[in-house]
């Protein structure tokens, strides 16, 4: 079953990484609240079993599969949201298609054919993320593999392109040739703000610009928006400086409806 609607506006939030039972059923609890009070959401709970390519050696990486799963399932369970993790090699996707209705292809991964080919035999909607290093118009190929491969259901996330040293842009005409592609195009909001590397080990960056590029991706003509958020982000064990703090999370979610519903009384 498709979980794309045209007439609501997707929104994917949940911690970089899968911490704890807690930190999940926090997240967890803001974001049912959200689907429950606002029809215009398709809301989304999203979380890593895995950081696979982590800065440094030393750097947590995660519960790992087995254990991420069950707290993914924890959350369908317990909540009812629809889930979304990363994949990171086909051997992983058969155990993650049983849990999770969206299986994300990590930006750095976007043309690695057999991670695809494997997502796509799935049955569930691919999430795939525009590597750092593509042009927008590069996606046509990607898009393809998963076309060809039988993917259910195909998404497309910008995430912000390597400009210089440790830093990221985003392009705003990325939307408009994404959505040329005919499938749903995701801003990610959170990993758009990182400065890759630049945390001395770790990769820091610039939570303030989130709302600026969000609102900004939703009138060049996303359709849904990707946020990383934490109860205590300065304290997370991954991507802290760009994850949006959960009390904050409402308010953010209105400005994204707000900007999405101009949008769409414009086209």
């Amino acid at each position: 079953m498709s979980l794309f609607r045209p007439d609501r506006l997707v929104f994917i939030a949940g911690p970089c990484m899968l911490e704890s039972e807690t930190v999940c059923r926090t997240v967890a609890e803001t974001l049912q609240k959200l689907a429950q009070e606002d029809d215009r959401l398709t809301v989304i709970f999203k979380g890593s079993f895995d950081k696979a390519n982590r800065t440094s050696l030393d750097s947590p990486r995660g519960p790992g599969l087995a254990a991420g799963l069950n707290l993914l399932d924890m959350v369908r369970k317990d909540y009812g949201l629809p889930l979304l993790t990363d994949v990171h090699t086909p051997g992983q996707v058969p155990e993650t298609a049983v849990v999770c209705d969206i299986l994300q292809i990590p930006a750095f991964l976007c043309r690695q054919t057999d991670l695809l080919a494997a997502a796509a035999g799935s049955g569930r909607t691919v999430n795939v993320k525009k590597g750092q290093f593509l042009a927008p118009a590069d996606m046509a190929h990607v898009v393809a593999k998963l076309e060809r491969s039988g993917a259910a259901e195909i998404w497309q996330t910008e995430r912000g392109t390597t400009f210089g040293y440790q830093n990221l842009v985003v392009d705003m005409r990325s939307f408009p040739i994404l959505r040329e592609f005919g499938h749903p195009v995701i801003f990610d909001a959170t990993h758009s703000v990182q400065l890759p590397g630049a945390g001395d080990g770790c990769t820091s960056g610039e939570r303030r610009y989130i709302p600026v590029l969000m609102r900004a991706a939703l009138a060049a003509g996303a359709d849904g928006v990707f946020v990383e958020t934490h109860p205590d982000p300065d304290h997370a064990l991954s991507d802290g400086p760009n994850q949006v703090p959960i009390a904050r999370l409402p308010a953010l979610a209105e400005q994204a409806l707000a900007a999405w519903e101009l949008r769409r009384k414009l086209e």
